[in-house]
């Protein structure tokens, strides 16, 4: 996977926001809010030439006290939901 060019993370009145810049993201009419571990990864891996779920696991694994098998379900579903609405490529 991959992140598309032009989304950033910014912290606005303390909330977690993706938010599309430039030309290329007319279109997106969204605003992505994120809780702090979706947001650290997504710091770990936008500028990242390419990342997986596994990727993801374990950067939870490394952050957060949490079993495996429930950080390898979570970053599988922040990776479909990032998919779903088009600011990462898989």
């Amino acid at each position: 996977m991959k992140v598309k060019q032009g989304f950033k993370l910014r912290s606005i009145c303390g909330e977690f926001i993706i938010v599309g810049e430039g030309l290329a993201q007319v279109n997106f009419n969204k605003m992505i809010s994120l809780n702090e571990s979706a947001a650290y990864l997504w710091k770990a891996v936008s500028d990242k030439e390419s990342f997986s779920v596994k990727d993801l696991t374990d950067l939870l694994l490394a952050e957060y006290e949490v079993e495996e098998e429930v950080a390898a379900k979570d970053a599988a579903a922040i990776a479909d939901k990032w998919i779903e609405v088009g600011i990462v490529e898989a």
